[in-house]
């Protein structure tokens, strides 16, 4: 075999040699299910990123509808309904029974009786067992003479609630009973 053969050869096994090398890491990714290694970690961090960005985002959404939502209440309660009203609607979260029902407290204390009826019937759409709505709306029927109706809202409170002690429950009861308002 002449010099140039052998040279050949030699360069021909270590190809075969590098090539086997090669493929053993591609041979691997096949058994594990995929035929590609995982992506780049720039891809992967990019991702991570996007989708950390995204939950602080929604967190600080949460926290931010929170924050007005207990504004709005404060200015309910305060006795501001008019501006208590339109915090609430402010937050674009009506058909939320919190803020539908407060929306209707403050309507009903406003003495727009119509308006209040709509937004506690909106919020027990949105949550048929909302214990404060049921009080506040049986609130609304003794305000309005209808004293039977008030007082199946209050059976309906205790139901709901599972006792007699329970602040909606402690309120209706007073309001029916002429010893207290609100």
């Amino acid at each position: 075999m002449t010099r140039y053969a052998k040279r050949l050869g030699l360069i021909g096994t270590a190809a075969l040699f590098a090539f086997a090398v090669s493929a053993v890491p591609l041979l691997a990714a096949e058994d594990s299910g995929s035929r590609f290694p995982p992506p780049s970690d720039q891809s992967s961090q990019k991702g991570k990123t996007q989708k950390s960005q995204k939950k602080k985002k929604e967190h600080k959404s949460e926290q931010e509808l929170r924050e007005g939502y207990q504004h709005a209440r404060a200015l309910i309660m305060g006795g501001e309904y008019e501006a208590g009203i339109a915090a609430m609607h402010a937050l674009g979260h009506d058909d939320n029974p919190e803020i539908a029902n407060f929306i209707g407290y403050a309507s009903r204390k406003l003495g727009r009786y119509e308006d209040s009826k709509y937004w506690y019937e909106k919020a027990l759409a949105a949550d048929p067992n909302h214990v404060r709505t049921w009080s506040y709306y049986g609130m609304w029927h003794a305000e309005q003479g209808n004293m039977l109706m008030a007082k199946d809202y209050l059976e309906k409170v205790r139901l709901i609630c599972g006792n007699t002690t329970c602040e909606e429950y402690v309120k209706l009861k007073g309001v029916i009973e002429g010893t207290m308002t609100y």
